[in-house]
């Protein structure tokens, strides 16, 4: 008799599947419940095990995407099928002491994926566990940090109780999916050792597999570095390679051979061979790289989008911030920056032209009366843009706390969702690293981002003469089908009068 074994329906939005790794060889004899292969898709990884004893015939091989529904191999022996003949979904081993406290000692609490605070809000990844599996954590202890397109959050425990995981780092799952669960108990008593639960014969006989293979994370950090996983000793569970040992890791160095007599130096006109090491490496990209890059070409595909350039002369301003600097830092607690300046213009202009602080929704425009302005700041995972709301009532003081305070979280990586969401435009500074001159991609569902760039001072004809003045190149990229080149020309025009003339921000004209 032979017995199919099938790619499960892991997730409803879930088609195919990458058969990432054979724990079996093909022709090798296997048991039931038995480890086979791990299957990988966007948003997880999974084990799938076999549902009778038999001798394994393969057919996907390793790095193969097959849909859901189809065959990677069958299991041929005499053994009778389980009764059900679904699919059952993968769930973490339960040993047999963990199976009896369960009923004595209190309630397993499932810890699901939540919405995040967000609706827009659909998956995260694991972005790294803080505790191990079987420690023990209190309640509202933090357990592992969650990461979004959008920012990171630390995930508390619900109870107080033994920790057992199920998605592993690195792993992508959707709101309401399992994270792990959480087995009640009270806290371990000082000075005793811990009890070590008796594991069931046929979970010691599938664990064996475990050693030497690494999870999605530690994966990912020894392709980088160029290790296999044969040269690391895997510290996790079962001999598993965690996280850190992959960060420990060190690539052994080569040891140059014993050469045993010296060769004569001769001459030839063979062409130099190229030294040292050529190495090329292939990584998988995350999951949160796919998302940004899948919503950047979206709006390079569904916007027709254009970009609009002016130059500014930053001297005026310069001139301004030299004079208030000082008086401004002891008035206000905080330094006056460009920022400021160019968010106050913004939301002057954004006033004047609200075409460009509207947006498209199926077929409406949708028109703000207020301007929330999205800023990129830069944060230890990234370039992120958190909001500064209602920017059309605050002065240059309440500006400046407003982005110190969103720049500190970035840095702090606490950025929350409701800092990220929302936003009507967005302003980003390639300046600061050195970029003179650029074409931004709009923030959708935004219609429009503004561009600031470095200073250079360069040779300006002012009223016949040539003067050398600070200029900064300002970019514009809007989506023509709401914003009219006469509205976005306009706009760049009223950010460079404002900005050279700061005292009509004063008097809002």
């Amino acid at each position: 008799m032979s017995f199919e074994i099938k790619i499960p329906n892991v997730s409803e939005s879930i088609t195919e599947v990458v058969i990432g790794k054979w724990f079996k060889q093909n022709g090798d004899s296997i048991k039931r419940d038995e480890v086979l292969c791990e299957i990988e898709t966007d948003k997880a990884s999974q084990e799938l095990t076999a549902e009778q004893d038999g001798t394994l015939q393969i057919i996907a091989k390793e790095g193969d995407t097959v849909a859901v529904g189809s065959i990677i191999a069958t299991i041929s022996g005499q053994t009778t099928v389980a009764p059900n003949t679904q699919t059952p979904k993968q769930e973490p081993v339960i040993t047999k002491m963990e199976a009896t406290e369960t009923k004595t000692k209190g309630e397993v609490r499932n810890i699901l994926l939540t919405n995040m605070g967000a609706e827009s809000v659909k998956e995260a990844v694991i972005g790294s566990w803080l505790k191990k599996d079987g420690d023990f954590v209190n309640q509202d202890e933090a357990i592992c940090e969650l990461e979004t397109d959008k920012a990171s959050q630390e995930l508390p425990a619900e109870i107080a109780g033994i920790l057992h995981i199920v998605a592993q780092e690195g792993s992508t799952l959707q709101v309401g999916e399992l994270l792990c669960k959480i087995e009640a108990s009270t806290a371990p008593s000082a000075g005793k050792g811990e009890t070590k639960p008796v594991v069931d014969t046929q979970t010691q006989a599938s664990a064996d597999y475990a050693k030497g293979h690494s999870s999605p994370a530690a994966t990912k950090i020894l392709a980088e570095k160029g290790i296999e996983n044969k040269d690391v000793n895997g510290t996790g569970k079962d001999g598993r390679i965690t996280k850190e040992d992959a960060q420990n890791a060190q690539k052994a160095t080569p040891q140059p051979a014993v050469v045993a007599q010296a060769q004569p130096k001769t001459e030839s006109n063979a062409p130099a061979v190229a030294v040292g090491e050529r190495v090329q490496r292939r990584v998988r990209m995350s999951q949160m790289r796919k998302t940004i890059s899948r919503r950047l070409v979206a709006v390079k595909n569904e916007t027709a989008m254009l970009t609009t350039f002016n130059e500014v002369n930053m001297k005026p301003i310069m001139d301004l911030r030299k004079k208030y600097k000082e008086e401004f830092q002891t008035t206000h607690g905080i330094g006056l920056g460009f920022m400021s300046f160019f968010a106050r213009a913004s939301a002057l202009a954004l006033q004047k032209f609200p075409e460009v602080n509207a947006m498209i929704d199926a077929g409406d425009i949708v028109y703000n009366d207020f301007v929330d302005i999205s800023v990129a700041v830069s944060a230890p995972k990234g370039l992120v843009v958190p909001v500064l709301r209602n920017a059309e009532r605050m002065g240059f003081a309440e500006i400046e706390k407003g982005i110190m305070a969103l720049a500190t979280k970035a840095k702090e990586n606490s950025l929350s969702i409701e800092d990220m969401q929302g936003g009507t435009f967005t302003i980003t500074n390639g300046g600061v690293f050195g970029s003179m001159m650029s074409t931004p991609i709009i923030n959708a569902p935004q219609s429009a981002i503004l561009g600031m760039h470095n200073i250079v001072e360069r040779p300006m004809a002012v009223n016949g003469q040539v003067v050398i003045l600070p200029m900064m190149y300002v970019a514009l990229s809007y989506d023509h089908r709401i914003i009219d080149g006469r509205e976005a020309v306009g706009f760049l025009v009223a950010i460079k009068k404002y900005l050279e003339e700061p005292e009509r921000m004063l008097f809002g004209i």
